[in-house]
């Protein structure tokens, strides 16, 4: 008889946070970066879902859209 043996790998234990505790834990750390960036006065990488092209917007509300040479404002 063949014995199974079951390894459990450290980065799927979640502690017994839900699912949904863990997106929304995501969500607030990335809200949490952006605003961090924005103090900097760094610039912010975004998706237009309209243009389908990646951006980076700055904290003066200026776009950059990737492989564009030229700005575009808000």
């Amino acid at each position: 008889m063949e014995e199974i043996i079951e390894v459990a790998n450290e980065l799927d234990s979640t502690c017994g946070i839900s699912d949904e505790e863990l997106t929304e834990r995501f969500k607030a750390s990335i809200r949490i970066d952006d605003e961090i960036r924005k103090i900097k006065g760094l610039p912010v990488a975004r998706y237009d879902d309209e243009l389908k092209k990646a951006y980076l917007e700055y904290p003066d509300g200026r776009r950059k859209y990737v492989g564009d040479t030229r700005n575009t404002t808000s």
